[in-house]
């Protein structure tokens, strides 16, 4: 994977990580309701954030 794409990488999966905070961020604003998601959007939220992470050092391995 060159640069550019590296790059379009990085941005597409900040935009999923963002989304999945802000997802996450709904359901405390719901709580109690919906309770049992927490979970799986915590879990969901952290493996997003995971593979931006990844993509952000590859790309900075980069130069």
């Amino acid at each position: 994977m060159n640069a550019d794409e590296l790059k379009a990488l990085v941005r597409k999966l900040n935009a999923q990580a963002t989304q999945s905070k802000m997802d996450l961020h709904d359901l405390s604003e719901e709580l109690p309701t919906g309770w049992e998601r927490i979970p799986e959007q915590a879990q969901q939220t952290f493996d997003a954030y995971a593979r931006l992470a990844e993509a952000r050092r590859r790309l900075a391995a980069l130069g």
